[in-house]
């Protein structure tokens, strides 16, 4: 008798799937506990072909242009869009939009939020939140909901913020006649 080979249980049917668990080893003793004695663990489900969808995150996608890329068209969507390289072209998505540190956008923007390290030349339509970082730079007209500006940032343009209505003009709660 070797030292190595253990004594193995009788062998499974072989019809059964490769995959299959290993059954669980039997307790060495029984103990004392308030859950049933007659428990035991879940069969594993049937395997099935078609493999099971992953959980969807709330957030959406994100696309990325990488540092070393130059790109110029156009970009619609209704995910994240994040520039590190550099872009030429208007962009329209119902998302965010990040330009890094070191990249460049050269176009229109809309998006939900526009965070800018990076350097945008074009106008800024219709955000809701615009960020503008300490190394960031805008040269070109912005339009947004709210309008964020760390020290050292730099602009040259227009800035209309905080208007209730698309338009930049007055208020919504003031009644009628505008100048």
């Amino acid at each position: 008798m070797a030292i190595w080979k253990e004594q193995t249980p009788a062998k499974k049917d072989t019809a059964s799937f490769p995959l299959d668990p290993p059954p669980a080893p039997a307790p060495a003793q029984p103990r004392e506990t308030t859950v049933s004695q007659d428990f035991a663990p879940a069969p594993a489900p049937a395997f099935s072909a078609a493999p099971t969808p992953a959980p969807q995150a709330s957030a959406a996608k994100e696309s990325l242009i990488a540092s070393d890329i130059t790109i110029e068209g156009k970009i619609e969507g209704s995910g994240h869009v994040r520039i590190a390289g550099k872009f030429k072209g208007d962009v329209n998505v119902q998302g965010d939009l990040t330009i890094e540190t070191g990249a460049k956008l050269t176009g229109g923007v809309r998006a939900n939020k526009v965070i800018i390290a990076g350097e945008v030349e074009g106008n800024i339509e219709s955000a809701a939140v615009v960020e503008l970082q300490a190394s960031g730079v805008l040269v070109g007209d912005l339009k947004a909901g709210s309008l964020s500006v760390a020290a050292g940032s730099r602009m040259r343009g227009q800035a209309d913020f905080g208007w209730k209505d698309d338009k930049g003009g007055k208020k919504s709660t003031e009644n009628g006649a505008g100048a």
